[in-house]
């Protein structure tokens, strides 16, 4: 049974080929655009106003929505209602269990996990959006609920638009795969 178990750790397939140069390019356009115009955005417009647009989770969703594009984890269904579900579950374990941050950090990301099977938007990005909620500071912190909406939220909306515009630019590639 132990050695059936171990086995297992071995895996079985094979690494997948590579990409080509052209799918490499398109990733990168993509995701400078869609990082560039969040991180530009939030220094001119949001930061001013004490909110922030630029969260990191935003840099691992940009690897799914540009570069693993047919991925169900990077449609949008996914990509939205991931962000904006663990963001909300995030702050209220703050609120309820800040005081010990281990707890509210472990907290936020399992559950956000659980809400987001449930509801058929897993997105593993939005783990870290739940727990930057927890963890990301009194800036962060002390945007409440606010904090699904920008920078989780409206930071995702923004990706989307752009990998809407740029990964359809290609003859060879279409995003979405689906919508709901």
């Amino acid at each position: 049974m132990i050695k059936e178990y171990i086995s297992k750790m071995k895996g079985g397939a094979q690494c997948p080929p590579g990409v080509a140069s052209s799918e490499v390019l398109w990733s990168w356009i993509g995701a400078a655009t869609g990082v560039g115009l969040c991180g530009y955005l939030s220094s001119k417009y949001f930061e001013p106003g004490a909110l922030t647009l630029l969260i990191g989770s935003i840099g691992a969703s940009a690897v799914l929505v540009f570069a693993a594009i047919k991925s169900p984890l990077a449609q949008p269904r996914n990509l939205i209602g991931g962000h904006i579900i663990a963001a909300f579950i995030g702050v209220a374990c703050y609120k309820l269990f800040g005081d010990t941050q281990w707890l509210a950090g472990t907290l936020a990301v399992s559950i956000a996990i659980a809400a987001m099977l449930l509801t058929k938007t897993l997105h593993p990005p939005a783990g870290a959006t739940a727990l930057i909620a927890v963890i990301g500071g009194k800036k962060i912190q002390d945007l409440g609920f606010l904090y699904p909406l920008v920078p989780a939220g409206l930071g995702a909306l923004i990706l989307l638009i752009v990998a809407l515009i740029i990964n359809n630019l290609s003859k060879n590639r279409r995003y979405p795969e689906y919508w709901f």
